[in-house]
């Protein structure tokens, strides 16, 4: 938990949340970030933003869930000491089968970065890649492409409710500006949660994680704003799968939606992405009806 004194001189605080898991009654933990000022302006209400890592920050939620600090607005916010204006809840999913997968099997607790007292460390350089950079290949048939990956964030759709469900009973949040990112299999899960909810957030900004066409119609039912990004180097994530989604989205008369390929990015476009301001001035912008 964050100490009484960073608290009260209105610094920004990562707090550890204990929760239940619904998927194995295990007993875990999420985290929360409260912004910059958040105890000294008892009256305001912060819009929440819910980010889901990728699929080599799993873990136990307890002596492992620091892993989830290498990636995204966390890592943004905390470790960089950025000023954002959000809380930020921040769950890190089951291991589930994939403690064998061999770049989480080899990870090494030293890689997760830490904040310091006085600066911030230097930021990762992207992958290089030697992909070459190509125009996409049309996909015209995705009925045989699965619209989710092997144990991926489906499977805590019930936890990820009962977490932003508390976390808005115990903090000020703005409940019209509730945000959606996720990255790789967190972009997946993304999708996921905006077809399952459409009504619930305000808008979602999947990274390097395509959407099934199969999911489009509570979108762009609910006219859920979008901003989407896929990497044209990408050796992880297939760029070809990302535009039946969003052609299908526009052919069901979703027009809010961005599409941005960062052409010369490998898989980690992600760093690029949470690094500069755009994405998140642009979801302060966003307020759900």
């Amino acid at each position: 938990m964050a100490s009484t004194a960073a608290a009260n001189t209105g610094a920004a605080q990562l707090l550890r949340l204990n929760y239940q898991s619904q998927i194995d009654q295990s007993k875990r933990q999420f985290l929360v970030y409260l912004p910059k000022g958040y105890a000294e302006k008892p009256q305001q209400q912060w819009p929440l933003l819910l980010f889901l890592h990728g699929n080599g920050e799993r873990g136990n939620g307890l002596d492992e869930l620091d892993y989830t600090l290498i990636h995204g607005p966390l890592y943004e916010a905390w470790i960089q000491k950025r000023d954002l204006p959000f809380i930020i809840l921040v769950p890190q999913l089951h291991m589930f089968q994939m403690g064998s997968v061999p770049y989480i099997a080899a990870r090494q607790k030293s890689a997760i970065p830490q904040r310091l007292s006085q600066g911030v460390p230097p930021r990762p350089q992207m992958s290089e890649s030697v992909q070459p950079i190509r125009p996409a290949s049309p996909v015209v048939d995705m009925s045989k492409v699965p619209a989710l990956l092997p144990d991926g964030w489906e499977r805590a759709e019930q936890d990820l409710l009962a977490m932003l469900s508390t976390v808005q009973q115990q903090y000020r949040v703005d409940k019209s500006r509730l945000y959606l990112s996720g990255i790789s299999y967190g972009g997946f899960g993304s999708w996921y949660l905006a077809s399952k909810h459409p009504d619930l957030f305000a808008a979602v900004a999947p990274v390097v994680g395509w959407g099934h066409p199969d999911l489009m119609p509570p979108i762009a039912k609910a006219k859920t704003p979008l901003w989407v990004f896929a990497a044209g180097r990408d050796s992880a994530i297939n760029k070809d799968y990302f535009y039946p989604g969003i052609e299908t989205l526009r052919q069901l008369g979703h027009t809010n939606v961005r599409f941005s390929v960062l052409e010369q990015a490998e898989h980690d476009a992600w760093r690029q992405i949470y690094a500069g301001s755009d994405l998140f001035d642009w979801l302060l912008q966003q307020k759900r009806r």
